[in-house]
C-alpha cells in the first residue's frame, strides 16, 4: 500500500533538492549575476534575498511550487529601507549603462508599450519591467517591480544611469518605510523561458493571480466576431445591431460572437433627472462623465419588443443613419475645439462659436428624431403598427431573436466599465452605496500621454460603489445579464481604481476588493471565463486581478486615424498597434490569452492588420461600419462557419527583435513567431514610421522611417522549445518554406543561410515552415495548408503516414485532414501516383520545378468544412 501524500515533506524535499548558491549576489554596491555585475552603485539600503529564503510556503498547486523552486537559484527579491515612513517612496536600485534593455512602460493610465535603450536613465516613467541583455554569460536578466503588502511599485528613470523604484500605496493614510520583496529579479539563457519562470515564481510567491495555463479561456478565442463600437459609437441600438449581423451573414462570414459595446447602458449626467437616460449621445468622450442609474439595459434596448425584427415587415432602417450621426457629431466636436482654442488665445466674444455649436446640436437632435422609437416594433411600410409577436421585451427578447435568426451566434457580450460606467454609479439611483470620489493621479502618471478619457474622468470624478459591496455590484449586474441571454462582458476602463483609493486603504486593498467581486461574479454568471479585460495594462491588474480572468487586450485601441490630426496617422498608427500587442504578449501572455483587438476590414491598412490577426493566436474580430466590409479579405481569415484557423500559441517577437526598435530605428522589421499543429510560422511586418517621443510625451509619426525595409528570416527564429507539442518539429532535418504573399516555395535547413526579404511600408509576409517527412528512400512530403488563407498551416488538422498495398504494388500514403475550402498546397519531390478526396479519386497538379502539389477542396457544410485527402506514393 502506497504511503499517503505528505505535502510538507514534499515541499521540504524540493527545497533541499534545489538548494544551491544563488546566481545573484549583492556585494560592495554591485548586483551581479554569475559574477557579472549588471547594477552598479547600489545604495547600502537596498537588500537582496533569494527566492527560496522568502518563499518557503505557498498555497499554490504543488506542481507549480515544485517548478518555481526548481529554478529558485535563478531568482530573488530586492528590497529597500528608508528612515521615515511614507505613502510614496523612491529609491535607486543601482545604475547601468552601455547595456541593451527592453522594457514595458505605461504610456497612458491603461495602456503600455515597449521601449528600448542602454542605460537606466533611458527608462520611461511607470516601467512595468525591464529585460537586460547580459552577453557576457549569454543570458538575460529581468527586473520586475511587484506588490508588497499594501504597496505596488514601478520603475522610473534616474540620473546618471540609475534605475529608480517607486513604491506607492495610493493613500496618504497608508505608509511604510521598509520592503523586503518589492521587486523580483530572474536570469535565464532564453528570454522566453525567462518570462515563464519569472512569472511562475511570482505566481507561487504572491498567490494573488493565476497563470494562463491554470485557467480556461472563453470559446470565442477560436472564432470570428463583430464589435459594434466603430459602427455606431454611442448610437448603438437593436435595429442597427441586427442589420450589422445580417450583413456579415449575407457576406458569407457569419459572426460567432457579438460585442455590444458602449452605448447600451442606462446612464445619465448629474444634472439630469435621476432615472432618465441621457439622450442623443454619439461620440466617445461625451459619455465619460455620465454614470449608471440602473444596472440593466438603457431605454433603447429596454423598449425592444420580441419578434420585432423577425417578421416579414421589420421596421425600416437606414444603414447610412449611424454614419450621418457620427459625421454631425464630429462637426460639433470640431466647433467646440475651435471655441476652446479661441478661449486659450484670449478671445472674449464667443457668441459666433456658441451660435454655431447650438445650430449643429439642433441639427443633430433633429436627425435623431423619433427613429429610436420606431426601430423597436414591427411596422407596415405605410407606418401602421403591427401586433407584437411576443409579450417579451428588452434585452432578453432581443438576444433571443438574434439567436433565432442567426443560428451560429454563440456568444453575445456587452461592454461595461470596471466601475459600471465611465463615471461609475450615480449615488441614490440603485440599491448600492455609491459615492462620488474626486480623482487623484499618481506622480508616475506625470510621464504619460495626455488622454481625453483621463481629463473627463478627473473632471467628473467616479461614482464608486463601496468596496464592501463590490461583489453585490457585479453579481447584481451580471446575474441579470446572464438571465437575459448575455454570455460575457467586455470590462473596460479597468485602471481607474488607483485614482480613487485615498480613503479606501490604498490602491492594492481597493483593487483586491473589486477584483475579488468581479472574479466571483465571472465564475458564477459567465461560465468562469466569459470576460474580455481592457484598459488594464498595469501590474496592479495582472498581479491582483487575474485569478479568474483569462482573456485580455494586449494593445491600445485600434485607431483608424490619428486623433491629433496627422493625416499619415491612418498608416503609422497601425504599425504602432502591432508593436504594442507583440511585446506586451511577452508578459501578459503568461497570465491571460492575448487579444489583439478588432480592426475594420475596409480600412486602408486592413490587410496589414489581418496578417497579424491571422497568426496572433487569439480571437479575430472586426468593428466594421454598416456597409463597410471587405469580404474577400475576411474570407482569408475566417471559415464560412465563423471559426478561424488559429495558431496553437500566442505570437511573440523573435529573439533578434527583442532589443530593437521596429517603429523608428529605420532598419528593423518586426518579426513574430507562432506554431501551427504541423509547422511553425513567422510573420514579418514593416511597422516603421512612428513611435513614442519622450520629450513630447506622445506617440507621433516619424515620416523619415516610413519607407521600404530589408531584413531576413530563418527557421531558427521560431522558438520550437517553447511548446512541448512543437519541440520535435524543431529537430527536423529539412523544412519547406512557403511565403503566403509572394506565393513562393523552397527548401531550407537549420544550417542554411537566412532568407532575405524586402517589405514596403505597412506591408507584410507570412512564412510557413513545415518539417519534411521522408516517406520512402526517394519520396519526401510536407503538408503546407490552404493558400487562400493568411495562416495557411492553420488549416491542417491532422496528418498520418501509412503503408498500403494495392494493384500488386506497395504504396506509402500521406493522409491529410484539412479544414476549409480552397487550394490545398503540399510539397513533394516526386509525382504522387494517386490522390483521393473524401474517398473519391481526384485530379491534382504537381510541379517538378518546385515540388508544389495542389488540389482544390470544397467547403462541405455537413462535415464542418473538413476534408480528408490521401496522396499515394509508389515504393520502389
Amino acid at each position: 500500500m502506497a504511503p499517503p501524500n505528505d505535502p510538507i515533506n514534499s515541499i521540504l524535499n524540493v527545497m533541499k533538492t534545489h538548494k544551491e548558491d544563488n546566481f545573484f549576489e549583492l556585494s560592495n554596491g554591485k548586483l551581479s549575476v554569475k559574477k557579472v555585475p549588471f547594477l552598479f552603485e547600489v545604495p547600502s539600503n537596498v537588500s537582496f534575498s533569494s527566492f527560496s529564503s522568502i518563499c518557503q510556503t505557498s498555497s499554490a498547486p504543488l506542481p507549480l511550487f515544485h517548478r518555481a523552486h526548481s529554478t529558485s537559484s535563478k531568482g530573488g527579491f530586492l528590497g529597500f529601507t528608508k528612515d521615515d515612513p511614507s505613502h510614496h517612496l523612491m529609491n535607486s536600485l543601482g545604475k547601468f549603462t552601455d547595456r541593451d534593455f527592453l522594457s514595458i512602460f505605461r504610456f497612458k493610465t491603461w495602456w503600455s508599450t515597449q521601449w528600448v535603450g542602454n542605460s537606466g536613465s533611458d527608462l520611461q516613467m511607470e516601467t512595468q519591467w525591464v529585460l537586460l541583455d547580459v552577453p557576457e554569460i549569454k543570458s538575460y536578466v529581468i527586473i520586475i517591480p511587484i506588490i508588497e503588502g499594501k504597496f505596488r511599485s514601478a520603475l522610473h528613470p534616474g540620473t546618471n544611469g540609475h534605475v529608480v523604484i517607486c513604491a506607492e500605496s495610493g493613500s496618504s493614510q497608508v505608509k511604510a518605510s521598509s520592503f523586503g520583496a518589492i521587486a523580483y529579479v530572474h536570469v535565464s539563457d532564453n528570454p522566453y523561458t525567462l518570462m515563464k519562470e519569472a512569472y511562475t515564481s511570482l505566481r507561487v510567491y504572491l498567490n494573488t493571480f493565476k497563470l494562463l495555463e491554470e485557467k480556461s479561456v472563453p470559446s470565442l478565442v477560436d472564432k470570428f466576431g463583430w464589435c459594434t463600437w466603430d459602427a455606431f459609437y454611442l448610437t448603438v441600438e437593436p435595429a442597427g445591431v441586427w442589420h450589422g449581423v445580417k450583413e456579415f451573414s449575407q457576406g458569407g462570414v457569419s459572426p460567432r460572437f457579438l460585442i455590444i459595446d458602449d452605448g447600451w447602458q442606462s446612464i445619465n449626467f448629474d444634472h439630469q433627472e435621476p432615472h432618465e437616460d441621457a439622450k442623443n449621445l454619439v461620440l466617445g468622450g461625451t459619455q465619460m462623465t455620465a454614470r449608471l442609474h440602473r444596472l440593466d439595459e438603457g431605454e433603447k434596448f429596454r423598449k425592444y419588443k420580441g419578434g420585432a425584427l423577425l417578421g416579414p415587415n421589420p421596421p425600416l432602417f437606414d444603414p447610412n443613419k449611424p454614419k450621418m450621426l457620427i459625421s454631425k457629431a464630429i462637426e460639433i466636436e470640431h466647433a467646440e475645439k475651435a471655441r476652446d482654442k479661441a478661449i486659450q488665445s484670449g478671445v472674449t466674444d464667443l457668441s459666433l462659436f456658441e451660435t454655431q455649436i447650438e445650430k449643429l446640436n439642433k441639427e443633430l437632435d433633429e436627425m435623431f428624431g423619433g427613429d429610436q422609437e420606431n426601430s423597436l416594433q414591427p411596422m407596415c411600410k405605410d407606418g401602421e403598427e403591427l401586433e407584437f409577436y411576443s409579450e417579451d421585451s428588452g434585452m432578453k427578447a432581443f438576444t433571443r431573436d438574434l439567436r433565432t435568426h442567426f443560428k451560429g451566434l454563440d456568444d453575445i457580450y456587452v461592454w461595461h466599465a470596471l466601475c459600471g460606467a465611465w463615471g461609475g454609479v450615480r449615488p441614490g439611483t440603485t440599491h448600492l452605496n455609491s459615492k462620488i470620489i474626486a480623482c487623484k493621479l499618481s506622480q508616475g502618471l506625470d510621464g504619460t500621454m495626455d488622454d481625453l478619457a483621463v481629463i473627463k474622468i478627473v473632471e467628473g470624478g467616479i461614482g464608486l460603489v463601496h468596496p464592501d459591496q463590490a461583489g453585490d455590484f457585479y453579481d447584481s449586474m451580471h446575474s441579470y445579464l446572464s438571465e437575459v441571454g448575455i454570455t460575457g462582458v467586455k470590462v473596460d476602463v479597468i485602471h481607474t481604481l488607483e485614482y480613487v483609493s485615498e480613503e479606501y486603504g490604498g490602491r492594492v486593498k481597493l483593487a483586491k476588493k473589486y477584483y475579488d467581486g468581479l472574479s466571483k461574479s465571472l465564475a458564477k454568471n459567465f461560465n468562469g471565463s466569459g470576460l474580455i479585460s481592457s484598459m488594464q495594462q498595469c501590474n496592479d491588474f495582472f498581479l491582483l486581478g487575474t485569478k479568474q480572468i483569462s482573456l485580455g487586450r494586449v494593445g491600445d485601441d485600434f485607431w483608424f486615424q490619428d486623433p491629433n490630426g496627422d493625416p499619415n496617422g491612418v498608416y503609422w498608427l497601425q504599425g504602432v498597434h502591432m508593436i504594442h500587442c507583440a511585446y506586451n504578449s511577452m508578459w501578459m501572455g503568461q497570465i491571460i490569452q492575448p487579444d489583439w483587438d478588432m480592426f475594420q476590414s475596409d480600412h486602408v491598412c486592413a490587410k496589414f492588420h489581418a496578417g497579424s490577426r491571422a497568426i496572433c493566436g487569439g480571437p479575430v474580430y472586426v468593428s466594421d461600419s454598416l456597409g463597410g466590409h471587405d469580404f474577400d479579405l475576411l474570407t482569408k481569415l475566417v471559415y464560412p462557419d465563423g471559426t478561424i484557423p488559429k495558431c496553437q500559441y500566442f505570437a511573440l517577437p523573435t529573439r533578434d527583435c527583442i532589443f530593437k526598435n521596429p517603429l523608428f530605428d529605420g532598419k528593423t522589421i518586426l518579426k513574430i513567431w507562432n506554431f501551427n499543429k504541423y509547422g511553425g510560422v513567422i510573420g514579418a511586418f514593416n511597422c516603421q514610421g512612428a513611435g513614442w517621443d519622450p520629450k513630447e510625451k506622445r506617440i507621433k509619426g516619424y515620416s523619415n522611417c516610413y519607407k521600404p525595409m530589408k531584413g531576413s528570416v530563418h527557421v531558427n527564429d521560431i522558438e520550437w522549445d517553447q511548446l512541448i507539442e512543437a519541440s520535435e518539429m524543431g529537430k527536423a532535418e529539412e523544412y519547406v518554406v512557403y511565403l503566403n504573399q509572394a506565393e513562393k516555395l523552397f527548401l531550407t535547413k537549420a544550417t542554411s543561410d537566412t532568407i532575405p526579404m524586402s517589405l514596403e511600408p505597412s506591408t507584410f509576409e507570412i512564412f510557413s515552415f513545415v518539417p519534411i517527412k521522408q516517406l520512402s528512400p526517394i519520396a519526401k512530403f510536407a503538408p503546407i495548408g490552404l493558400t487562400n488563407m493568411f495562416n495557411s498551416g492553420g488549416a491542417i488538422q491532422g496528418v498520418q503516414y501509412e503503408e498500403a498495398n494495392g494493384d500488386g504494388a506497395n504504396y506509402v500514403s500521406a493522409k491529410v485532414e484539412v479544414k476549409g475550402g480552397g487550394s490545398l498546397l503540399a510539397y513533394t519531390n516526386v509525382l504522387p501516383n494517386k490522390c483521393y478526396l473524401n474517398g473519391t479519386e481526384v485530379e491534382f497538379e504537381w510541379s517538378s520545378q518546385d515540388g508544389k502539389l495542389i488540389i482544390n477542396l470544397p467547403w462541405i457544410e455537413e462535415d464542418n468544412g473538413i476534408s480528408n485527402v490521401n496522396f499515394y506514393f509508389l515504393v520502389h
